[in-house]
């Protein structure tokens, strides 16, 4: 398949953003793409040279976040196949030398295995959180997540959505399951305090999806997750990102032309949403190309504890990402009754880079 690279590039910004690759490296790299093959100009040896110059300067970790972006937005061949593996590779190696708190963690599940990567458990009471990326995105890219939690003591597990990355379970109206899966599998190692998700876009459906029927998910926090018209509004789904369209048929094992039907079931009802007990904290974006407003109102109308932050902008709203992390962490201490004092800083600093992030978008 060949990706067009206008669009590849349109999305590419808050992906790379999420990574904390800067907005003057990407854009370079941007600059010199042509193509979706393979070779000089293309998407995947662009970001493979920016990559090769990052372990150059002794940078794995920067690295690491280039050749993720070389694969994005999944593995459709060779090419991007060799950068997932260069991501990973390099991922390992700053991982070892900074011998970072990320133990591996193999859950095998319906079919398949997902794969993890664990820190903390040495307090026994501790907030554990489960963080998962959407359908574009890998553990590695998430997982420096968890080390920034730890310091407001906190522990947790990264892994991926079904089909993506190195998760092999497939992606079905079941696959939720994952949630209840991990949280046996890590059992009294993560310890005894309360369970929470980080689960961005897709896998944030999974999540509401989970809170039905997993007592021991304490609250859900997620940016740009679909709930309802990205499975069951055939409209909608005919005017959604040919990126996104192209990756849910990848990851589902259908054509784009028999998506829908695929879908169809996993819409959650307004019936669903009422049932869910827990908090929810979610980022929206009034302009997003994925998630309709309609979703947001479902929101709104039926999720019993809601905290929403509504930001002008397009999907994962990347012109709002410095304040995305603080809010989540604040929403989290939130959740967990914990934290007084970082909680109250948050709240006063998060305003702040919330207008900063409004004033770059309207330049």
């Amino acid at each position: 398949m060949t990706n067009d690279v206008e669009e590849l590039k349109r999305f590419a910004g808050v992906h790379a953003q999420a990574q904390r690759i800067s907005r003057a490296q990407y854009e370079k790299v941007l600059a010199r793409i042509t193509h979706d093959d393979e070779g000089p100009g293309s998407w995947t040896e662009e970001w493979s040279k920016a990559a090769r110059e990052r372990e150059r300067h002794g940078d794995p970790l920067g690295a690491s976040r280039l050749y993720t972006m070389a694969r994005f937005p999944y593995v459709d061949g060779d090419a991007r196949q060799r950068a997932w593996a260069n991501a990973v590779a390099a991922f390992d190696r700053w991982r070892s030398e900074q011998r970072a708190d990320l133990r591996s963690v193999d859950v095998d599940v319906h079919g398949g295995r997902v794969r993890c990567l664990m820190t903390g458990g040495s307090h026994r009471d501790a907030p554990f959180v489960i963080v998962m990326g959407g359908i574009v995105s890998t553990k590695e890219q998430w997982a420096p997540v968890l080390l920034r939690l730890s310091r407001f003591g906190m522990a947790g597990i990264v892994t991926e959505m079904p089909g993506t990355g190195a998760n092999t379970m497939p992606y079905h109206q079941g696959a939720w399951r994952m949630f209840p899966a991990i949280l046996d599998a890590v059992g009294d190692h993560a310890g005894q305090g309360p369970r929470y998700a980080m689960a961005m876009s897709f896998s944030g459906h999974l999540a509401l999806r989970c809170a039905l029927e997993e007592p021991r998910l304490r609250g859900i926090l997620t940016v740009g997750a679909p709930v309802n018209s990205v499975f069951a509004d055939a409209a909608w789904q005919q005017q959604l990102p040919h990126l996104t369209s192209d990756t849910l048929a990848h990851l589902t094992g259908v054509t784009r032309a028999d998506l829908g039907d695929r879908l169809r079931g996993w819409a959650l009802t307004p019936e669903q949403l009422a049932a869910v007990e827990i908090p929810v904290s979610y980022v929206a974006s009034k302009r997003d190309e994925i998630i309709p407003a309609g979703d947001i109102q479902l929101l709104r109308r039926n999720v019993r504890d809601l905290s929403l932050l509504e930001n002008d902008d397009v999907h994962g709203s990347p012109h709002y990402n410095r304040v995305i992390g603080p809010w989540l962490v604040r929403e989290l201490l939130r959740m967990n009754h914990s934290g007084g004092l970082r909680r109250a800083a948050l709240s006063s600093l998060i305003p702040l880079l919330r207008a900063a992030g409004g004033l770059r978008r309207k330049r």
